[in-house]
């Protein structure tokens, strides 16, 4: 059998990972069958400050944002998400009674990927060609793995980063991570949650909410994101690509917040949206 659902929860300021978790723990004594991908951002931003390596970032000429990883941020990166957050996560759902497995992507080769030769960023105006960052993509997810965890009644907590067929770790989106994820396990739901409550046609207006790719159009979707959330509609369209019948980009805050992603409370993507 394959995954009911995965859930993605973003790792920005403001995101309280308690509450979240003891919904998930309730759906998984319920029956359901979830696998949890979590990210990190903000506590490895913190931890690089403390540790005297200030965190940096990349937007590329499409307006993509991503983590500058070099050497010692991707050590930083690994202390943050594979340890201090996907140990507390796998500790607290434990202490509700869910047998749950914290792995990094790293781990048995679960998400394997290509590291990016050449990054092209944009600098003060000018196109810089940076060859020493190591981050990538997910192009296979070890579905074996995770259904052996699945069966045996586990909850499979999973982290970036990934690993190169070649063994190197490479920092990749959890986003886009979590979409190949439920695309590989033929997923009938996926949620990316986060700190805002879903694609806005204007960033400082939350009434302004596209709810359905169907009714606005899948190009003003792509129109309105800025920053982090291109690469949420991107990994939207790739986990419907896929075969998931429906993708959710919605809010991380407030009670029920997975009970309201799961019955539409932000951005939805169906198989006929992406079309």
């Amino acid at each position: 059998m394959s995954a009911d659902i995965v859930v993605k929860i973003g790792g920005g300021e403001g995101i309280d990972l308690e509450p979240l978790l003891s919904e998930i723990a309730e759906m998984v004594r319920s029956g359901m069958r979830i696998v949890l991908v979590h990210g990190g951002s903000h506590e490895t931003n913190e931890l690089s400050g403390r540790l005297g390596h200030p965190a940096r970032f990349i937007t590329s000429p499409s307006g993509h944002t991503s983590r500058r990883t070099d050497a010692q941020t991707l050590d930083i990166f690994c202390m943050a998400y594979c340890g201090r957050i996907n140990k507390r996560a796998v500790e607290s759902l434990r202490r509700s009674g869910v047998d749950a497995v914290g792995l990094s992507g790293i781990d048995g080769g679960l998400w394997t990927g290509e590291r990016k030769k050449a990054i092209r960023s944009i600098e003060d105006g000018a196109v810089v060609i940076i060859r020493d960052d190591f981050s990538g993509r997910v192009t296979d997810v070890d579905t074996g793995l995770l259904r052996l965890l699945l069966d045996d009644g586990r909850v499979p907590v999973l982290t970036p980063p990934a690993v190169t067929i070649d063994g190197v770790a490479i920092n990749v989106d959890a986003d886009r991570a979590a979409a190949m994820t439920a695309g590989a396990l033929q997923a009938r739901e996926l949620l990316l949650l986060s700190n805002v409550p879903g694609v806005l046609r204007d960033i400082a207006d939350a009434s302004s909410l596209i709810q359905h790719v169907s009714e606005a159009g899948v190009e003003a979707v792509r129109a309105a994101g800025e920053g982090r959330m291109k690469n949420k509609i991107l990994a939207a369209e790739e986990a419907v690509s896929m075969g998931v019948e429906r993708v959710v980009i919605g809010s991380a805050r407030g009670a029920g917040a997975i009970c309201a992603a799961r019955q539409g409370a932000g951005t939805v993507f169906t198989g006929a949206a992406a079309c």
